[in-house]
C-alpha cells in the first residue's frame, strides 16, 4: 500500500454527506488510511460529528483541507462544485490529486476549472459503501496516470467492488448502481408487502426478503452465470416460479427497469449541463 499511497499522504474530503462518509468509512475500517490523517470540512457542525468521533480532524474552511492533504475527495452536490472549484484553485498544486464523486460533472469540467496539469479523477460510490459492499466506478482525467488509479483503487477497495472505466459509464453506472439501490428497496418492500397480504408477519417478511435478495446477488456474483440461467434454474415445469414470473412479466417488470436506468442515466448526464438560456 505504502508504494501508491506514501505513509505521509494525508486525505482531505470536501462535504460530509452519507456518500462521503460511506467512502472514507470504508478507506478507514479496512485500515488503508488511519482517521488521524484524514481532514473533512463541511458549513454544519452536524454533519461533522460522525467523522470527529471517528478520530477525523473536521473544519468548516475548504481551504484548510486542501492546504493541508494531497488527496481531495470533493463530495458536495453537483450544484455546489463550481463555487467549491474556483475556491480551491489557487491553492492546488501539481503535487494533488482531486476526486470528484459529482454525478454529471465531467472531468472536461473540472479540469478547466483547475491549474493545468492537475491531476483529476471522477468516481461514482452507491449506498452501500456504508456497509463495504458498494460498487464503485472510476475514470481518469488528461493527466492522471496508472499510479494515480492504483492509489485510488487501493485507498477505496474498502468500499467493494471497484473497477475502472470510460467517463461515458459514468452516469450509466449512476443509473443502475448508484440509483439502482433504491429500486432493489423498492422490490424488496414489495416483496415482503406481498408475504404480509398472505398472512406473514412484517418483520420477519422483510428479514426473509433482505435475505433473499442477498442470497440473490452472492450467487450471481459467485457463480458468474448469467442472471437468465439462475432464473432457468429455479422454475420448474407448471412450479410457483414460473407462474409467478408470468405475473411479473404482464406486469412489465423488466421493460420498467430498463426505462428506470434510462431515465436516471440521461438525467444524470443533464446536471452538469448549464441550464437553457
Amino acid at each position: 500500500m505504502a508504494a501508491v499511497w506514501g505513509a505521509q499522504c494525508r486525505l482531505g474530503c470536501i462535504g460530509a454527506g452519507k456518500m462521503a462518509r460511506g467512502i472514507l468509512q470504508g478507506a478507514i475500517l479496512t485500515g488503508t488510511v488511519q482517521a488521524g490523517d484524514v481532514t473533512v470540512s463541511a458549513p454544519s457542525d452536524r454533519n461533522l460529528k460522525p467523522f470527529q468521533e471517528h478520530g477525523c480532524h473536521v473544519t468548516h474552511v475548504n481551504g484548510d483541507v486542501v492546504l493541508g492533504c494531497l488527496v481531495i475527495l470533493l463530495a458536495v452536490k453537483p450544484h455546489i462544485v463550481p463555487a467549491v472549484l474556483q475556491e480551491i484553485s489557487p491553492l492546488v498544486t501539481p503535487e494533488h490529486v482531486i476526486i470528484s464523486v459529482a454525478a454529471g460533472v465531467t472531468l472536461r469540467t473540472l479540469e478547466e476549472a483547475l491549474p493545468d496539469g492537475t491531476k483529476v479523477l471522477r468516481m461514482s460510490p452507491n449506498l452501500p459503501c456504508l456497509v463495504q459492499e458498494g460498487a464503485v466506478v472510476l475514470c481518469r482525467g488528461r493527466c492522471a496516470g496508472d499510479r494515480e488509479v492504483a492509489m485510488l483503487k487501493s485507498l477505496f477497495s474498502g468500499c467493494g467492488l471497484s473497477e475502472e472505466v470510460p467517463e461515458s459509464y459514468i452516469d450509466i453506472h449512476t443509473g443502475l448502481s448508484g440509483s439502482g439501490v433504491a429500486y432493489v428497496y423498492m422490490f424488496a418492500e414489495a416483496l415482503a408487502d406481498g408475504a404480509v397480504k398472505m398472512g406473514m408477519s412484517s418483520e420477519l417478511s422483510h428479514r426473509i426478503a433482505a435475505q433473499t435478495l442477498l442470497g440473490a446477488a452472492k450467487m450471481l456474483l459467485e457463480t458468474g452465470e448469467h442472471p437468465a440461467k439462475l432464473r432457468s434454474d429455479v422454475c420448474t415445469p407448471g412450479g410457483t416460479t414460473i407462474h409467478a414470473l408470468h405475473e411479473l412479466e404482464k406486469g412489465g417488470l423488466r421493460a420498467t427497469v430498463m426505462n428506470a436506468v434510462e431515465a436516471a442515466t440521461v438525467k444524470a448526464r443533464n446536471i452538469g449541463k448549464p441550464p437553457p438560456q
